[in-house]
Formats: C-alpha cells, structure tokens, sequence
C-alpha cells in the first residue's frame, strides 16, 4: 500500500467516525429538522418574493414566514385537538342517553317500515346485530373506549408538554436559518457531491417533484374528499354543513381515522336524532364514497405526477408511514422517487461506458 492509498483509507475512516458520532448526536432532532425542511422548501418561493419585497433583507423574510407558518399550521392543529378530546366526552353521553331512552329497543321496528327491504332488515337486525341489550352494551363499550382514547392522547400531550413544546421551537429554530442560509446549504452540499453537474441537478429536480407532487395530491384528495363529505351534509340537512366540510378537508390527510373522525360523529348524531335511513346513508357514503376514494385517488395523483408505479408508491407511503410517522407521507415516496433516478442514472452511465460513449447532460423526468 503507497503512501497515498494509506492517508485516502485513514482520511476516509475518519470522516466516516465523524459523521456516525455527528449523527448520533443529532438523531434527537431528526424529526423536527425534516419537518422544518419540508416546509422550508415548500414556501421558499414565498421567501424569495417577499425578500425582493423587504429590499433584499433575508432575515426579515425568514422572521416573518416562520411566524407565519406558526400562525396558519401549528395553532389550528393544536386547537382543532382539544376540541376533538372535548367533544369525544359529548359524543359519549350523547350516545349514552340515546341507548338509555330505549331507542335501540325500537329499532328493529323501524327497521321494519322500510319499504321493500324493511322485513329483511328486520330479520338481519335480530339474528346478526344480535339482541338488544347486547348491542347496548357493545355501543356502550364502544363510545366509552373512544372517549377514553382521545382523552388519553390529550393526557399523553400533556404530559410530554416540555418535549412536544421543545420540538416545536427546533422546528422554528431551524426553519429560521433554512430560509436564511438553505439555499448557500445546497450549493455547498451539491458542491462535495462526486457527481457530474447534470447528474446532481437532476436527483434534486426530481426530489423537488417528488415533493409537490405528494403535497398536490394529498392536497387535491383532502378537498375531494371534503367537498364529497360536504354533499352528504347538505343533501341529509347536517348542521353547520360549511363547518364540518371544512373541517373535514383538514382532517383527510390524517392516515388514521381521516375523514370518519368527522362524518363518524355524523352517523351517530342521526342515530341519536333519528331518521335511522340517514345514519345509514352517512354511514354507507361515508365508508363506500369518502374514505373509499382515499385508496386510489392519492395513489393515482401522486403516481402520475412522479411516474412511481402505484404498487410501490402504497408500499412507500405505507412504510414510512411506519417508520417516520406522520411525515412519513413525504419521506417515503421521495425516497422511492430518489432511488429510482439513482438507478436510471447508474444505468445510462453503465450502458454508455459499455458502449464508449461519453456520459452528456440528461434531461430531468
């Protein structure tokens, strides 16, 4: 081994030790960092106009969006969560004073004024929904156990108060800087890459793709959803229609619950207050139509814009989902989207060296 094979294996070795201690170091902040460079990139056309707007001062930029971006997501999330923990309680003795009436008595015989499918439904609803005191006990159960699970994930937020509060203000803290100096980043990291120019640009334009593209079609899937969601309130005559659409759209993207944390409380506000035929429509829309059209909207929207096979993009998103929580929404389809340019890449540079051709600029997807 010559001289200089031996400083390039100890150089490499080293940095290779310091990067695994740096990462180790900074894994606690992993999460908050992502999240902070997602929204980073997604506004930094926003930063750029207003910087042009404040006369070139980057700082008041990067001050300004980042007060924003607290302003319009952090607080109505936050807020929206209490009152979802505040109502599970409603709902629960709403549910109980409903099954107390005796309403659950009566509904085999109103199942039985159904035209046509009336005596059916009343066969069904005495052999498979069981008797009634065992279906009262089972609504019990169950109203209880969903009351119980939203105040506990309020309790759980209280008591990781410090933590939850800590990684907030890293979120900030670092969304500050990635609109202050994320772009002088970027050059520099592309700079250290050993890639050909075209090469690097390309992987990012892709990544940039990615990114909108899974932003869009989660987007345009929580509106469809929303406004399918807000037919039903209106047709079934729903109060606060406007509300709950909107709330609705706020929710879909949720990969837990969505839409039925929503239109859930519908059904049992009409099994409550009657016509039984509306619970049941709100029901059966809601399962066959709202939350149906999550499964193959998203997908298609997102697979179309990215040329990400459908398969692969649900197991992306569905693996990182897994492993990065909710953010894992975005981390996994850019991932897949990544290795697939990397694979392209190392193909046509393969292919050309077989066949002696020089590797020339390529044209992103």
């Amino acid at each position: 081994m010559t001289k200089q094979q031996l400083f390039t294996a100890v150089f490499f070795a080293l940095l290779l030790l310091l990067l695994y201690q740096i990462a180790l170091m900074l894994r606690p902040f992993f999460l908050p960092v992502l999240w902070a460079a997602l929204l980073a990139h997604l506004t930094f056309p926003l930063h750029v106009r207003f910087t042009s707007f404040v006369r070139g001062r980057e700082v008041v930029s990067a001050s300004c969006l980042t007060l924003l971006v607290l302003a319009l997501v952090v607080i109505p999330i936050s807020m929206l969560g209490v009152l979802l923990a505040r109502e599970a309680s409603t709902a629960e003795q709403t549910i109980r004073e409903w099954v107390s009436s005796g309403a659950l008595h009566k509904l085999p015989e109103q199942l039985g004024t159904w035209p046509v499918i009336g005596g059916l439904l009343q066969r069904v609803s005495g052999s498979v929904l069981l008797t009634p005191d065992s279906l009262e006990q089972g609504l019990l159960s169950a109203a209880t156990f969903l009351s119980r699970f939203f105040l506990d994930q309020v309790g759980d937020l209280l008591k990781n108060a410090f933590l939850l509060v800590t990684d907030f203000f890293l979120m900030l803290f670092a969304l500050f800087f990635l609109f202050k100096d994320g772009k002088q980043w970027l050059v520099s990291l592309q700079e250290v890459i050993p890639l050909d120019a075209s090469h690097k640009q390309r992987i990012v334009d892709r990544m940039d793709q990615t990114i909108r593209a899974v932003v869009k079609g989660i987007g345009l899937t929580a509106i469809v959803q929303g406004l399918l969601a807000g037919l039903a309130y209106v047709v079934l005559g729903v109060p606060f229609p406007v509300v709950l659409t909107a709330v609705t759209v706020m929710l879909a993207p949720l990969p837990f619950g969505g839409t039925a944390l929503v239109w859930g409380p519908v059904v049992l506000y009409f099994f409550s207050v009657g016509p039984l035929w509306k619970a049941l429509a709100m029901l059966g829309w809601g399962i066959g139509v709202v939350s149906m059209i999550d499964q193959f909207l998203r997908p298609w929207l997102i697979g179309q814009a990215v040329q990400i096979p459908v398969l692969f993009l649900v197991f992306s998103v569905l693996g990182g989902l897994a492993l990065y929580g909710l953010i894992g929404l975005f981390v996994g389809p850019v991932l897949v989207s990544l290795l697939m340019t990397t694979i392209q890449i190392y193909r046509e540079e393969y292919q050309n060296a077989q066949t002696g051709t020089p590797a020339g600029p390529t044209t992103p997807p």
